[in-house]
């Protein structure tokens, strides 16, 4: 650990609100902090600067980068530098490719610092952006489908590209129980999830489409969806214009999502694309099966037919015929659910994901 105790580390991501990658922040603040000198953050800020700062971490707030114009770049740029400057920081790990492109300009002026990148996500857009970015660091790849997208398409140099798969905790709480969930189960519906943030890239419209059919062959199952997001009203208008409100219930955004999806049946994951979804991973953590959109690194996730349904993406009736498929086999369900619990244990587990990431800081980190 020598070679860990004197570094001071910013992981730099765009914001620290709702999300995938920002629990991955999350993580990394509870791995690093016990064996680093340092740990800080900086974003535009979000719901979880409170976690941060219940951690003894330091939150910098800084402009929104996906902000491109001029002026934000140049203050941003500046505002990075104070930061490096006023906290003596020796890496800078990135969570957000215009970050990575804060800190390869910041390279520029300050060749000591350790730069590290982790990649949560696919795309084919901005590609002299992207090599720019990326090509000063050490990249974390959070799937192969995303190491692929890297070295394949935009021409990352492989050996600089690493897969660690994400991880959830397992979950080791007493169930509390949820009152909406309770209520649905003493009436003996069956209780099929959506959880996520409420944007287009979930594609929970597909899932509320689904319904209609899944309706018409099983009676006692109701739809409940988890999370926030900028389609809220959207989605919520789409179910009171189509069904009716109490077949499909909106949960609103919640902290305890492993609790609340060991209350559940099955979860199903709609995405239109993903980098690597840790919604698959905590629902196997309280062995739950997952019928999952076949999407980047959701392929990597579940194993079509054993611990869950790979499906094709924006498609109602296929969501539909999974979702019927597994309400009418209770006895499928179960056996699918000890297998993602299995998958989870293997593959998912966070002391794994742990040991994975400060091997890749030791390696990588100079004396």
């Amino acid at each position: 650990m020598r070679v860990l105790q004197n570094q001071n580390v910013l992981l730099f991501a765009r914001t620290m609100g709702l999300g995938g990658t920002e629990n991955v922040v999350l993580q990394l603040c509870e791995i690093l902090r016990p064996v680093v000198n340092k740990v800080v953050v900086c974003s535009c800020g979000g719901v979880n600067e409170k976690l941060l700062q219940n951690m003894g971490i330091k939150h910098y707030t800084i402009p929104d980068i996906e902000k491109k114009n001029i002026k934000t770049v140049v203050l941003v740029l500046r505002q990075i530098k104070k930061i490096v400057s006023k906290e003596n920081i020796t890496i800078v790990h990135v969570h957000h490719r215009m970050a990575a492109f804060y800190t390869t300009l910041l390279k520029m002026y300050d060749k000591r610092l350790a730069f590290f990148a982790t990649a949560h996500n696919t795309f084919t857009d901005k590609i002299g952006l992207t090599r720019f970015a990326y090509k000063n660091s050490y990249v974390i790849a959070c799937g192969e489908e995303v190491k692929s997208n890297l070295v394949n398409y935009y021409h990352i140099q492989e050996d600089k590209v690493v897969v660690i798969h994400n991880s959830i905790k397992p979950y080791k709480e007493t169930i509390k129980t949820d009152s909406c969930l309770e209520r649905l189960k003493k009436a003996g519906y069956i209780i099929v999830g959506n959880i996520g943030r409420l944007s287009e890239q979930k594609g929970i419209e597909y899932f509320i489409d689904s319904y209609d059919e899944v309706h018409a062959s099983i009676n006692n199952l109701k739809y409940v969806i988890v999370g926030q997001g900028e389609n809220e009203e959207y989605l919520k208008q789409r179910v009171e214009k189509v069904f009716n409100q109490k077949n499909i219930i909106f949960l609103g955004y919640r902290s305890d999502i492993q609790n609340v999806m060991a209350q559940m049946d099955y979860i199903v994951l709609s995405s239109l694309w993903e980098g690597f979804p840790l919604t698959p991973i905590e629902a196997f953590s309280v062995r739950r099966p997952v019928i999952g959109t076949a999407v980047d690194g959701t392929k990597e996730i579940i194993k079509n037919g054993e611990n869950g349904f790979l499906i094709p993406p924006r498609s109602a009736h296929a969501i539909a015929e999974k979702v019927i498929e597994l309400a009418q086999d209770e006895s499928k369900r179960i056996k699918m659910g000890e297998c993602a619990y299995i998958t989870y244990k293997e593959e998912f587990d966070f002391s794994v994901f742990q040991t994975n990431i400060l091997n890749f800081y030791r390696q990588h980190v100079k004396l």
